[in-house]
């Protein structure tokens, strides 16, 4: 048997070009790398859309009998195992989740740089340089997978809490459990089992405001017709920005009323084909105050070369009255849309800042709250499964009052 696995990986590339009129266009091509099994020689194939290069790959991998080029059992290793895993996610997960995910694997594969602060831990990876009175500790990346117990991964566990946090320590433990099982579904390892009662990440609550400090910032959103879509939008629709902010104008049906997820933008203005989950390509429903503000903001929207293109580009630049705006149309920065929407029109409505995602957040619990069931919140969300929606995103959107007066509607004679 090969101790040379057979690897095909999808990767993105972009490459920007600068039109005449200055616009900056990204064209994508979606790239299937992989050795041919019976030459060794290298294959590059190149698609548009990422549809036709999973479909290709897919092929592949039915036509290679890829049990013949599967390393040994007996020498994977955890480090193994993690890469693995990581060339698995590479085209299904847009850059920013990758980065990550690949972030995290290095607290599972090690060193570990200990007795450090943050910051000579970030030069630490930087440079390579240990500082002084640090030290460098193993993690689990040189175990081999059949031989790992389950007291290894607890005192793993228990050091990295210590070094880093329990919430970073949580983060790779899970990343540790899907390379884990990734590798037991592949190769045929039976995995050990992970250890139980670890010490939990504190899980912090993201601050959301009211349902009436919500109706202030809409009310105050739709007196703002050049700007109050940007910041509305999120409350009604309970997108992610990253997906806000990727949203064409063709992405909108006002036929069916449905707004559809099928793309997300990076945090550099990079728009990548995929969501966030498989789950977050969904179809939103238009309320009719939804579907009423995205009408009118449409016939006032900054145009690419004189169509609708973003339904939320950059404005830019005003001239001085009776001057329209001009070079607007482009992609708009999440940076800039903190800073000079979202923020501007909370401080207006005279409510506490809260960050953009915290609009999502109200929005799934506000349905919740009204009665609408968890697996069509879920859906709407685009979450992956109910349990995803229950744990995370459900918060108290209304007083004791409320839940006293439904017990006795409940029980009433």
């Amino acid at each position: 048997m090969s101790s040379k696995p057979f690897n095909i990986s999808l990767t993105k590339r972009d490459r920007r070009r600068k039109l005449r009129s200055g616009e900056v266009v990204i064209n994508t091509r979606w790239v299937l790398n992989y050795a041919d099994p019976k030459t060794g020689q290298r294959v590059q194939l190149f698609f548009t859309r990422q549809k036709d290069a999973l479909a290709k790959r897919n092929e592949i991998l039915a036509a290679v009998d890829v049990r013949a080029y599967v390393p040994d059992r007996e020498v994977i290793t955890v480090a193994d195992a993690v890469a693995r895993w990581l060339e698995g996610r590479r085209g299904d997960v847009k850059g920013r989740t990758l980065f990550e995910y690949e972030k995290g694997a290095r607290y599972i594969t090690g060193p570990l740089l200990v007795s450090a602060t943050p910051a000579q831990r970030r030069t630490f990876t930087e440079t390579g340089l240990v500082p002084v009175g640090a030290s460098l500790a193993p993690m689990l990346g040189e175990k081999k997978v059949n031989r790992l117990g389950t007291g290894e991964i607890r005192a793993w566990h228990k050091l990295l809490v210590r070094e880093v946090g329990p919430s970073t320590a949580a983060r790779a433990k899970k990343y540790l459990g899907s390379a884990l099982a990734l590798a037991a579904e592949d190769l045929g390892i039976r995995p050990p089992t992970m250890p139980t009662r670890l010490k939990a990440a504190p899980r912090v609550r993201k601050a959301i405001l009211t349902p009436a400090q919500i109706a202030a910032v809409l009310t105050v959103a739709e007196a703002a017709p050049e700007r109050g879509a940007y910041v509305a939008f999120p409350f009604l629709a309970g997108t992610r920005p990253s997906e806000q902010l990727a949203l064409l104008w063709e992405d909108v049906d006002f036929e069916r009323s449905v707004i559809c997820i099928r793309r997300m933008q990076e945090m550099d203005g990079r728009q990548c084909e995929v969501t966030k989950t498989d789950a977050g390509r969904r179809d939103i429903p238009m309320s009719a105050r939804l579907r009423t503000l995205l009408a009118s903001w449409r016939k006032i929207c900054p145009k690419r070369e004189g169509e609708p293109h973003r339904v939320f580009p950059g404005l830019g630049v005003r001239q001085a009255w009776p001057m329209p705006r001009v070079g607007g149309g482009g992609i708009l920065l999440y940076a800039n849309f903190r800073t000079r929407m979202w923020a501007q029109l909370l401080k207006r409505a005279g409510v506490p800042y809260v960050t953009p995602h915290s609009a999502r957040h109200a929005f799934i619990s506000i349905l919740q709250a009204q009665g609408i069931e968890v697996g069509l919140v879920a859906q709407i969300a685009g979450h992956k499964s109910p349990a995803v929606t229950l744990s995370h995103y459900t918060q108290a959107v209304r007083g004791g009052e409320a839940a006293s007066i439904a017990i006795d509607r409940a029980f009433a004679p």
